[in-house]
């Protein structure tokens, strides 16, 4: 089958594994940043302090554009696994997909980064 020899589908393959690995890094992190609270509130409390720092806000943009990402993609994955006449159309809900990333994404991050920077 030729959908995943490079193009759209490979792309979004790729893209859907890194964000995958993203995500799965970031829960990771965060079982260990909430498991500091048995050292002590101070400690947790410093972890907790370094969040507040924009740079961390604007990861936290990148966690939500790779959950949404992750999710939207994973909706294509099944449509085109159940939904066997999907194949010859991977490319337009791919564009689909993108579309409404675009517009959850943007009004969201928008939201985001004024939290930030206040």
């Amino acid at each position: 089958m030729s959908f995943y020899r490079g193009g759209i589908g490979q792309w979004a393959w790729i893209f859907h594994r890194v964000t995958g690995v993203g995500v799965l890094l970031f829960l990771f992190i965060h079982i260990l940043d909430t498991s500091l609270i048995m050292l002590g509130p101070a400690w947790y409390n410093r972890i907790i302090l370094l969040y507040r720092n924009p740079v961390f806000g604007v990861m936290e943009i990148g966690l939500f554009a790779a959950v949404l990402y992750h999710a939207l993609n994973g909706v294509r994955i099944i449509l085109v696994d159940f939904w066997m006449e999907a194949v010859s159309w991977h490319k337009q809900i791919f564009w689909v997909e993108m579309t409404i990333f675009a517009l959850v994404f943007i009004p969201v991050a928008w939201i985001m980064l004024g939290h930030i920077f206040r």
